[in-house]
């Protein structure tokens, strides 16, 4: 039986050359980098050479990289580490966040606002404009988003806040999880004007277990993890050296990237899944969307059931966020881009990635169809 991956947006296979370069820091490069022998500066060098990669990618500096172990804990630093300690603090997010946005927030003891998106999951800036008020302390709206794909205006978004903060005392810090938007579109801070930006390495060809924070020099954040003094204190242990090494390895190949056949192979699955399966829709714009993501709704058809019988036929997707994915509830982000219940518990998300053949497409495409039909009879539709 064929085994084909079509679910990139959850995670991403190491590279090879990225998983070549890290590998000595599992083995003969294996010092602590807080040691002052020669082992522990061996270690210490490939985190220097990591932040150099990952600041030269954002278009930062240096010490404004925050190594983690993950994108989720990049995010609940930027957001817990903005409003711990404010009381009566305000932030701004959305109804299609994910949820190491959300929780977070949830649980900051600020008031939170949550704006909507339209029908093709685009928020509105000035939405966003008019939530702010004289206590908010903080905006995080996500780049790409996880699920449909879509696009945000986080230049936009970040040119109006910086406007509005010229007339503020107390700033407006700026967050953007950018984890899905790595892979494909500029994530320079300076022309994006964001103040936080996250990013994970497992959705970039790299190693699980390790995310980067951007901050802005300048802006506050108060630790909630303590014990030590790595990353500033904000993210402190020792650290992952072969998880670190590897992000810096596999965001230095984003730029030797070619991703005009991700994209034609994808616009390919969107037209032969429109084509060949009445009843299918695609959510969220076809135009500001990510170029790797598909995310479809099959009337009559139950999502968790299609994805099984996927699954029996070889063939990896997923119903949503790969972090939600075990939930039977339908995707909040659905939902609030103005789906049923039925059509958000119909939906499929498939998402392509750098060694995704036409060949698996073309298998997909075979495959779907009397999947589709078969669960529509069971189901009596």
């Amino acid at each position: 039986m064929k085994k084909i991956y079509l679910d990139y947006a959850s995670t991403t296979p190491i590279d090879k050359e990225v998983l070549k370069k890290a590998e000595p820091y599992l083995s003969s490069k294996f010092g602590n980098p807080s040691s002052l022998h020669s082992f522990g500066q061996e270690a210490l060098f490939a985190i220097d050479n990591a932040r150099k990669r990952v600041a030269k990618f954002l278009n930062s500096k240096e010490r404004e990289v925050v190594f983690t172990p993950s994108a989720t804990i990049s995010n609940n630093l930027a957001i817990m580490g903005v409003l711990s300690g404010k009381s009566g603090a305000h932030a701004i997010t959305s109804k299609i966040e994910h949820k190491a946005v959300i929780e977070p927030l949830s649980s900051s003891g600020a008031e939170v606002t949550k704006v909507g998106a339209n029908r093709d999951g685009i928020i509105r800036v000035e939405d966003i404009r008019k939530a702010i008020r004289e206590e908010t302390a903080l905006i995080s709206i996500m780049y790409v988003n996880s699920e449909i794909g879509t696009i945000q205006k986080i230049r936009e978004i970040g040119e109006m806040i910086e406007e509005v903060n010229k007339e503020r005392k107390n700033k407006i810090i700026f967050h953007t999880d950018a984890v899905q938007a790595v892979n494909y579109l500029s994530c320079d801070v300076k022309e994006l004007k964001v103040d936080l930006l996250t990013l994970s390495g497992h959705k970039i060809y790299g190693p699980k277990g390790v995310g980067a924070l951007f901050v802005r020099e300048g802006v506050a954040l108060s630790p909630s993890i303590f014990g030590a003094s790595q990353e500033k204190g904000l993210s402190p242990g020792t650290e992952n050296i072969f998880a670190i090494a590897g992000l810096g390895f596999a965001i230095e190949e984003i730029e030797r990237s070619d991703n005009r056949e991700i994209k034609r192979l994808r616009e390919k699955l969107i037209n032969g899944v429109l084509s060949s399966v009445s009843g299918s829709k695609l959510n969220g714009s076809r135009e500001e969307r990510i170029l790797n993501n598909a995310n479809f709704s099959f009337e009559g058809v139950e999502g968790e059931s299609l994805l099984i019988a996927l699954d029996m036929e070889g063939i990896a997707a997923s119903t949503g966020s790969a972090c939600a994915s075990s939930s039977l509830s339908p995707s909040s982000v659905l939902l609030a881009i103005g789906l049923s219940h039925e059509e958000a518990h119909s939906s499929l998300r498939v998402t392509l990635g750098r060694f995704t053949k036409e060949e698996e497409i073309d298998y997909f495409l075979e495959k779907l169809p009397p999947i589709v039909a078969k669960l529509r009879k069971i189901a009596g539709r």
